[in-house]
């Protein structure tokens, strides 16, 4: 344990966000935000920070993502992991979130279709346009006197924030005291101009809502609902919103594409490898609550997954699989040892047998 470390530092987590808060970011990593008073977002006892904190309680890092993970939080920067599925890319965001108590981590998973926007807030425009129809005053007389609405005055529709919903990045973006972690899921799959369009907000660290932007002299402020849900809204004042403390933003990527320099060099970069027995040893133990690997056939196990991934990939969760199985007393019989492994342990690429 290092003394600079925050991330699996020493202390409790309110010590360690002290010591955070304590070290001046960069002056071009400074935001100005202010924080709706009103605004909470999930707590402590929510169903979605207990499964966070499961999560993130069994990762077991090592010293080159904790030094990768405390840099990012020091520079306020994103955090882009690059390393084969099933090394823990995605744990390693819950992981920081339950060592620092920073509530339920704000999950953005990214396909070849998904645009800036759909991070930052969404906007059902045929919803509003088909309540505006709904609600607008029809003819009375005439021709068109049997289409007459029964109502006897016009209703007003609704307001445009009853449309609108922060999503994932927006919610990660408020301004708070306490940091958000935002697991950006699988980049590599996106469009080719997301990594580009991304560069803006992660340097600004704000972003402006249309919609509520072109109404600002009318309506100023307006309240809308965040990606943690419609119970925890926000006030949003003239369209915009800005970020106070800049939230630990994870990037995974599995490696199936490049990404354009001036992305690269806005983000700390790290990489995971397949763990190696010592370490499996201890995600076994940490995840399935253990205080040693029992007995010659779990050891046997280990073995049979790292030769496995030797001719072709696998995720560390079919080991873990395959130890609770054994755990379960399934699969019991000596004479379905290579069926068992065969069955849990297949290789994700190369060879499946």
């Amino acid at each position: 344990m290092k003394d600079w470390w925050i991330y699996c530092g020493k202390g409790s987590p309110e010590e360690k966000l002290g010591r955070l808060t304590a070290i001046k970011p960069p002056p071009w990593r400074e935001f100005t935000g202010t924080p709706d008073p009103s605004y909470q977002p999930p707590g402590t006892q929510s169903p979605a920070w207990s499964k966070s904190q499961s999560r993130g309680a069994g990762y077991v890092p090592g010293e080159a993502e904790k030094n990768a993970v405390n840099t990012a939080l020091y520079l306020r920067r994103p955090l882009l992991v690059t390393g084969k599925p099933g090394v823990g890319k995605s744990t390693l965001a819950h992981s920081i979130a339950a060592d620092l108590a920073l509530g339920p981590v704000l999950h953005w998973p990214i396909t070849s279709r998904t645009t800036l926007r759909d991070g930052l807030y969404h906007y059902d425009a045929i919803s509003r346009l088909q309540d505006a129809n709904l609600f607008q005053r029809l003819p009375t007389g005439g021709a068109r006197g049997r289409y007459r609405s029964h109502r006897p005055a016009l209703v007003p529709t609704p307001s445009i924030a009853h449309y609108l919903r922060l999503g994932p990045l927006g919610t990660a973006l408020l301004p708070q005291l306490r940091p958000r972690v935002l697991l950006v899921d699988e980049i590599d799959k996106s469009d080719i101009d997301l990594p580009g369009d991304l560069l803006t907000v992660f340097e600004e660290g704000s972003f402006e809502i249309t919609e509520l932007a072109r109404l600002a002299a009318r309506q100023p402020r307006v309240r809308l609902a965040t990606e943690d849900g419609p119970e925890h809204d926000v006030l949003i004042d003239r369209g915009r919103v800005s970020c106070l403390a800049f939230p630990v933003v994870v990037l995974t990527s599995n490696g199936e594409r490049d990404f354009p320099p001036p992305f690269l060099r806005r983000c700390i970069r790290l990489h995971l490898e397949q763990p190696d027995k010592a370490k499996l040893e201890q995600i076994i133990r940490q995840r399935l609550a253990l205080t040693s690997v029992p007995g010659d056939e779990y050891q046997q196990l280990i073995e049979a997954f790292l030769d496995r991934g030797s001719a072709g990939d696998l995720a560390t969760d079919q080991l873990l699989n395959a130890i609770q199985l054994r755990m379960s007393n399934a699969w019991s019989h000596a004479a379905d040892r290579d069926q068992f492994v065969a069955t849990v342990m297949q290789r994700l690429t190369g060879p499946s047998t």
